[in-house]
């Protein structure tokens, strides 16, 4: 078909359907059913589900499905974990920073031991040591149960093509599912505390150990494994001798991203008594102590760069770092090899590996050959200092060394209330612009969709854009999400959630997609961006609300711009990513035709690079969505908000029905742009 055939093709599709939604539109208007879902058509999962909560409640004790599964495997993790809780909180703080320090020395060299040690003294020295051991033992107990069952069922599923296929679309809807989703079950079954958190984390943490696990194995090369075969090798030895060896990267890599996403859960996981640093954010936010809730913000940053750099290093470590990895310096950066301070102090240290490598291989010789190894070595230097410190009666972080920053932060916000609300009555500041959000684009906004839009004419809409992705069992899908939402009483809530996203996306694109083309024309700029993109990707989710709090209060507009700040990475980095793989000589051959720079870019290279660009604001809109959701922590109006007052009020009906409704929402958004993802690759010849 010709390209304007196409474009022909594409209009009357548009054009018919803006007359079938015109007429749907003043027939809704005649019509009341049509108009606003009606109120009988709800399906009342809510007394039901009430009902249910209480029967668990009354039979917990006495049921033998509480007694033989639920309890047992409750008072098992229970007991783990808290014995893990009380060994960190037993071992005294100088040893646990030594033993992070030694460990990430011998992965990665000096500066990840130094930067390891600098984060965990920054807990201590905020007053949140035993708070942040309580969140390093339910993170480590959870992430090892994650990746003893996500592993093997990776490998399971990189050997058996009708298992990976069974997994896909379970591992698609677990990644889809919106975070606060999975602490409703677990609620119901496990009460609250520890343990329905750690299963909470565990179960949303599984899926990129699952996937980057089967992703490594399947990607070994066919000739290493006919090799290993060759010699004789059974299915057992070529596995663990080829290829998880070979993919070792990958998994680690899976490993790295199930220990951040449980570390976004474990924080959320303090709505239902998990404690920890999530416990100290969401009691100060909840009584808008924003100094305190800083404090514990920045601990969760630093316990997530201090798990990020370590997980990601031990990833990328290819020799022990007792070698040195490259002639230069350990702790100060090549382009200082010139300075004569950074030589000496250099000199200094390498004095100190020198003898800390002596003092190794002494101790070494001194075992049995079966435990000469380094991680037992570390171990055993912690141990024997220990015991000096536990007879000194050395365990907690002192707390006199405390530098909270919790009361100037909380003079800093009282001033920035007064202040910088409407600066010289001149109509700018936070107020007015908080104002100007809400009066202006949330409420008209969620007024349009809610009682404007009729429920028919948004499903149909929808419907049509599903369906012009050219995929009919999508279609089918985004009807019968859309109308179960309302079907549970809960369309409303899921247009003013939609609403909020909308806005947020928008925003998001406005100023990702323009830095992203930027970036990829200036490799300056795109080194510059990076740290901060990365830094937006490691800090867990809850946090971002703090600062923005301090400026414009509750409500949803603190949630709107937390969701912008939180979900800009990816846009940015995908339209910079799909820019810079358009090919060089299209760009030639444009330029050869007498394009300018401009044309270049809207005739050629934002066409072609529009398949990562989808995917880009795929991932912001999922990213978006969750984030609204947990504003709903902080007073933003919509689906996050109901799951909390459920959640608040012992309501566990409301919660379900709300946390459904963000389900289907979520899955609507999540399949129909990446369906057209799918079809813009198709349609730039890069699908393969």
């Amino acid at each position: 078909m010709s390209n304007s055939a196409s474009k022909l093709k594409t209009l009357s599709f548009w054009l018919i359907a803006s007359a079938l939604i015109a007429a749907l539109f003043l027939l809704a208007r005649q019509m009341p059913h049509l108009q606003i879902f009606p109120e009988d058509w709800n399906l009342g999962w809510r007394d039901p589900i009430n009902d249910f909560k209480r029967w668990v409640v009354i039979n917990r004790t006495t049921h033998g499905i509480f007694l033989y599964f639920f309890e047992p495997l409750s008072a098992v993790l229970d007991f783990i974990i808290r014995r893990a809780e009380d060994f960190l909180l037993w071992l005294p703080w100088p040893i646990i920073m030594l033993g992070f320090f030694l460990s990430a020395n011998q992965i990665s060299g000096l500066r990840l031991g130094l930067l390891v040690s600098a984060c965990l003294l920054l807990m201590g020295l905020f007053g949140l040591w035993e708070e942040s051991m309580e969140t390093l033992a339910l993170m480590s107990i959870s992430v090892f149960i994650s990746l003893l069952i996500g592993i093997p069922l990776g490998i399971w599923s990189a050997q058996n093509d009708r298992v990976d296929q069974l997994l896909r679309p379970v591992l698609d809807a677990m990644q889809t599912i919106p975070i606060f989703v999975y602490l409703i079950p677990v609620l119901l079954f496990f009460g609250v505390a520890r343990v329905p958190s750690a299963i909470a984390t565990i179960v949303y943490a599984l899926p990129p150990a699952i996937r980057l696990t089967n992703l490594g194995i399947r990607g070994v090369s066919a000739d290493l494994l006919e090799a290993a075969d060759s010699f004789g090798s059974t299915a057992k030895q070529r596995l663990r001798k080829v290829q998880i060896p070979v993919a070792m990267p990958s998994i680690l890599t899976g490993v790295n991203q199930t220990i951040m996403m449980a570390l976004s859960i474990v924080v959320l996981a303090a709505l239902i008594g998990s404690g920890g640093l999530g416990d100290v954010v969401l009691k100060s936010l909840r009584r808008l102590r924003v100094g305190s809730a800083l404090e514990a913000g920045l601990a969760i940053v630093v316990l997530a760069i201090l798990l990020d750099r370590f997980s990601a290093a031990l990833g990328q470590r290819s020799i022990a770092t007792s070698q040195r990895q490259f002639q230069g310096f350990r702790l100060f950066p090549p382009s200082w090899q010139a300075n004569s301070v950074a030589q000496a102090v250099e000199r200094q240290i390498e004095v100190v590996y020198r003898r800390s490598g002596q003092f190794n291989a002494w101790l070494k010789k001194r075992l049995p050959q079966r435990l000469q190894q380094d991680w037992l070595s570390i171990t055993l230097v912690c141990a024997v200092l220990a015991i000096p410190l536990l007879i000194l009666g050395v365990d907690s972080f002192p707390r006199d060394w405390n530098i909270g920053i919790s009361g100037p932060v909380d003079g800093l916000v009282d001033w920035m209330r007064v202040n910088l609300y409407n600066i010289g009555d001149s109509g700018i500041g936070t107020g007015p612009f908080r104002d100007f959000l809400i009066v202006r684009i949330f409420l008209p906004l969620t007024n349009f969709l809610t009682n404007v839009v009729p429920w028919t004419v948004m499903v149909l809409l929808a419907t049509l854009i599903a369906f012009r992705s050219g995929n009919l069992r999508l279609t089918v899908g985004v009807i019968f999400m859309l109308v179960f939402i309302g079907l549970i009483g809960m369309w409303e809530f899921a247009m003013d959630t939609l609403g909020q996203t909308l806005i947020a996306v928008v925003l998001c694109i406005l100023i990702g997609i323009p830095l992203g083309i930027l970036s990829s024309r200036n490799d300056a700029l795109d080194k510059l961006l990076r740290p901060f993109l990365d830094l937006l990707q490691t800090i867990p989710i809850f946090v971002y609300l703090v600062p923005v709090i301090m400026l414009f209060g509750t409500g949803s507009v603190a949630g709107l711009i937390a969701s912008v700040v939180y979900a800009l990475a990816p846009v940015v980095r995908l339209t910079n990513l799909g820019i810079r793989k358009v090919d060089e000589t299209v760009k030639e051959s444009a330029t050869a035709f007498g394009s300018t720079a401009w044309q270049k870019l809207v005739k050629v290279e934002v066409p072609l690079a529009l398949p990562e660009i989808m995917l880009g604001i795929n991932q912001t809109t999922m990213m978006v969505l969750a984030m609204v959701i947990i504003a709903g922590l902080v007073g933003a109006t919509g689906l996050g908000l109901e799951v909390i007052q459920g959640f608040a009020n012992d309501n566990l009906g409301r919660s379900v029905e709300a946390g459904t409704a963000m389900v289907m929402l979520a899955m609507v958004i999540d399949r129909t742009t990446q369906a057209w993802a799918d079809k813009l690759s198709q349609a730039a010849n890069l699908q393969h």
